[in-house]
């Protein structure tokens, strides 16, 4: 795993203080990796998911800090959703 995945999971459960997603997401760090959010869970990963997001970096980590809004990433064409919107929509309100 790299020290970009292991650091986004890290953050990302922080981020998440206990709330819960119904279902399943991949984010996918384009040239680091992925990592799979599920119910309270964040961990490496890259299984089949409800929702695929895909971001660089930057705006994976952009999106994370709240300086950049998922849905204007996602209109920007700096965030790729492949899956269930409803999900990609959802998971937007738990980071939040």
């Amino acid at each position: 795993m790299s020290e970009v995945v292991t650091a986004a999971v890290t953050a990302l459960q922080s981020k998440m203080n206990g709330e819960s997603f119904d279902g399943s997401a991949k984010f996918v760090i384009e040239g680091e990796g992925s990592l799979i959010i599920e119910g309270t869970t964040v961990r490496e990963g890259d299984d089949d998911t409800d929702v695929t997001l895909t971001a660089d970096q930057e705006t994976f980590e952009s999106i994370l800090s709240g300086d950049l809004n998922p849905t204007a990433a996602f209109m920007g064409g700096k965030l790729t959703v492949d899956g269930d919107m409803g999900k990609a929509m959802a998971l937007a309100g738990v980071l939040a």
